[in-house]
């Protein structure tokens, strides 16, 4: 039988939580945070009257699956609440439900290329968070056509929204979970990361967090008004219907994943800007639309760290088997379209890689200009912030994984051995790492020093997980370097 969990306030009501499996930790499950109406911003969720359990995870923003071979590898968003329209809920993890306890709050936000995840996947689950003192939330938020795509008439961005309405919960209710609502650390990946990137420069986020982690994503990645449009339009044009949002709400739920999935493939297979603008490059249709990078300033008040995985394109050519088929032409073609000399770069980058073929340069090349030089932009940017990247070499897929995308989360999660991590990480991933980055997540969260030397342009020093014999974890100063400077000027 199941313990009675205690019951926290919120500004809705009242709610019940669970005993997680590791004491004292207590999950509350599923809580709404805000409601919307269809393409809609949205707005704070209905009250209620006596106690509302949460002992469950709430409906999650409808999604298709991954395509394969990605959805062998990727945690999946099939998740107890199933899909639904209601979404906006949130999960907390908390070691003292107590409004005097002041702990560090941990916001997760999850990443899924803007179309795919959950914050209710059991591989991201808070309690290592908690068990360390932090109170730990994670939330969902709208995706895909819902969330991001460019409609005349409603708001863009709904989804970043989304996300502000529940830093605003947490800003308003985390104290009656035991959390310091001055004390909050967004944190998220790959598209979670982007989001963060944006939030940072958004007017409407300020004060509602005062950390930010940022894992395989930055500032970098967004549409231009113009080629939101494009991307509407062609949408449109495979559903048949008008580019409005009255029109693609009418499209049945399950056609329209269908042709988001579609989109997709669409720009892999053919990514020609004059049909996708900036989506031709880093092929994800779904993106906040603004009409400039949005790096921000020094005076944000938000202390940063961010990094990357050593390898992380190696998630999108080995399981394909592109590693080994990507043609000379190919490299040199997207070093072209970078806005680097294709007959230097590729040369600078085998330099450190003696043997290596164009699949791996261009994994190399793929891997900066989509994550590393935005992180180290970002920190440029921001004095007082911390970078990181993350190099240990997965065994899967012979060893060729490497440290690719998605494969640090485990470790942050100080989860490696969870069996949603397992198609990925493999069966014996060293937990002695998974412990040295989850302390460093929570030292920052706690302190704002996640235990090493603030980057600069002089020493510009980089913490890296796992690189080192026998996994070690330490700084070093300016890794490759010449790679690095290839980007001066250009991202």
């Amino acid at each position: 039988m199941m313990l009675q969990g205690p019951v926290s306030a919120t500004r809705q009501g009242r709610v019940r939580g669970r005993p997680a499996p590791t004491p004292p930790v207590v999950a509350f499950l599923g809580i709404p945070y805000a409601s919307a109406a269809r393409f809609g911003a949205p707005v704070a969720a209905d009250p209620w009257e006596g106690v509302r359990s949460a002992l469950s995870y709430g409906p999650t923003a409808p999604q298709a699956p991954y395509p394969p071979p990605l959805d062998a590898l990727l945690p999946q968003h099939t998740v107890p609440g199933g899909p639904g329209e209601s979404c906006l809920n949130l999960n907390v993890w908390t070691p003292a439900p107590d409004p005097e306890a002041r702990l560090p709050v941990m916001v997760w936000v999850h990443g899924g290329a803007f179309a795919n995840g959950s914050g209710s996947l059991p591989a991201y689950d808070g309690a290592t968070f908690a068990r360390d003192g932090v109170v730990c939330v994670t939330i969902n938020y709208r995706l895909g056509v819902e969330g991001f795509l460019h409609l005349d008439g409603v708001p863009d961005n709904r989804g970043l929204l989304d996300q502000i309405a529940a830093l605003e919960w947490v800003r308003e209710n985390i104290a009656s979970f035991g959390g310091d609502p001055d004390r909050v650390t967004l944190f998220g990946q790959s598209a979670g990361a982007m989001s963060i990137g944006v939030l940072l420069a958004m007017e409407r986020a300020r004060g509602l967090f005062h950390g930010a982690i940022l894992q395989s994503g930055a500032a970098h990645h967004f549409l231009r008004p113009a080629s939101a449009r494009l991307i509407t339009a062609r949408l449109a044009r495979k559903l048949s219907v008008p580019p409005t949002a009255d029109a693609f709400a009418a499209v049945p739920q399950a056609r329209l994943l269908s042709a988001q999935s579609e989109l997709r493939a669409e720009i892999g297979a053919r990514p020609d800007p004059a049909l996708w603008g900036e989506a031709a490059l880093n092929m994800m249709p779904f993106e906040p639309v603004l009409t400039e990078l949005p790096l921000p300033g020094p005076g944000h008040g938000v202390r940063l760290l961010a990094g990357s995985n050593r390898e992380e394109y190696r998630l999108f050519l080995v399981p394909t088997g592109r590693l080994d088929a990507l043609p000379e032409a190919k490299l040199r073609a997207t070093a072209t379209a970078y806005g680097l000399d294709p007959g230097r770069a590729p040369d600078v980058y085998r330099a450190a890689r003696p043997g290596a073929g164009p699949g791996e340069v261009f994994d190399a090349l793929a891997t900066d200009w989509f994550y590393r030089i935005p992180a180290i932009r970002l920190a440029e940017a921001v004095p007082g912030s911390y970078l990181y990247e993350f190099a240990w070499r997965s065994p899967r897929h012979g060893g060729l994984l490497g440290a690719c995308h998605g494969a640090e989360l485990g470790f942050v999660f100080d989860r490696p051995g969870h069996p949603a991590y397992a198609p990925m990480l493999g069966d014996r991933p060293p937990a002695h790492l998974a412990e040295a980055m989850h302390r460093a997540w929570v030292a920052f969260a706690r302190t704002g020093d996640p235990g090493w030397e603030p980057y600069d342009r002089d020493t510009r020093t980089t913490m890296v997980f796992g690189g080192g014999p026998g996994t070690v974890s330490a700084p070093v100063r300016d890794p490759r370097a010449r790679e690095r400077e290839l980007w001066d000027g250009l991202r």
